[in-house]
């Protein structure tokens, strides 16, 4: 069983400049049974790293309409049933389950602040000012804020595939984005900025080479990756290649209508 000190412990060799601001993403399930669940691997990460963002996103907003501009990642009309289970986004939302355990830990912690918007929302201590840089269109700027500290992207048991920044990353090249709806109590509102698949995230691996680093904690593998070095090497990969960090195949519509805005067939 893991405990506090262990996870703290690894955390700490990543090296990761006290000062500096991270956006973590983890998986609890990962590490294998950690004393106190995850409350102790929030408590490790906030002592290790004082200053830290997650994405709070509440996809439980989202509706499909009837129709919507073209090429836009989805099948318009598919909607019925999902539109009837929206809920209104509010600031108090629970953080989707899928995010995992600790975004929503780390959102009702006392210090913790939260941007506003309607889907894709981040939650953070002492990040205040990346936090104020989110607005409607600009939705993954908060990430950009954090790169321009010298911030670093922190994966806990999980891989790229859920590494937000890379989405950013892919809009700094000029990959297509699209747009989403969110139900809030001034109605429904058009969401521009909304990232595409991730699946093939993981391709990014070899190329961070000399530059994430990486410990192990019970059964769960932690990677440290300086923000600037990340995007900078995703955005060179796409800006080389229109294909790449895209999966080989899948059904996913965003993936079709990448590629499509890139002049290339599915």
């Amino acid at each position: 069983m893991l405990t506090f000190r262990q996870l703290l412990k690894s955390i700490r060799q990543l090296n990761i400049p006290p000062d500096a601001p991270v956006i973590a993403h983890a998986s609890l399930s990962a590490f294998g049974e950690v004393h106190g669940g995850a409350e102790t691997l929030l408590g490790a990460l906030l002592t290790a790293c004082p200053r830290v963002m997650m994405p709070a996103f509440t996809y439980k907003t989202m509706v499909i309409p009837e129709v919507g501009p073209e090429n836009n990642g989805m099948e318009y009309g598919t909607g019925e049933d999902r539109n009837k289970m929206a809920e209104f986004f509010r600031p108090g939302m629970p953080v989707d389950p899928l995010m995992g355990s600790l975004p929503e830990r780390l959102r009702r912690h006392p210090k913790a602040k939260r941007s506003s918007h309607p889907i894709l929302s981040f939650t953070g201590v002492g990040v205040d000012e990346a936090l104020a840089a989110q607005t409607l269109e600009a939705p993954l700027a908060p990430i950009g804020a954090l790169a321009e500290e010298g911030g670093y992207v922190l994966l806990l048991g999980v891989d790229h595939t859920v590494n937000t920044s890379i989405h950013y990353a892919e809009k700094l090249a000029g990959r297509k984005q699209f747009i989403r709806w969110a139900l809030t109590p001034k109605g429904v509102v058009a969401c521009p900025g909304f990232p595409g698949c991730s699946d093939g995230f993981n391709q990014i691996e070899p190329h961070l080479e000399g530059v994430a680093r990486r410990v192990t904690a019970g059964r769960a593998r932690l990677q440290a990756i300086p923000l600037q070095d990340l995007l900078a090497t995703a955005r060179r990969l796409i800006e080389m290649n229109p294909r790449a960090l895209l999966p080989d195949s899948s059904s996913d519509p965003r993936v079709r209508d990448t590629l499509q805005a890139a002049g290339l067939e599915a």
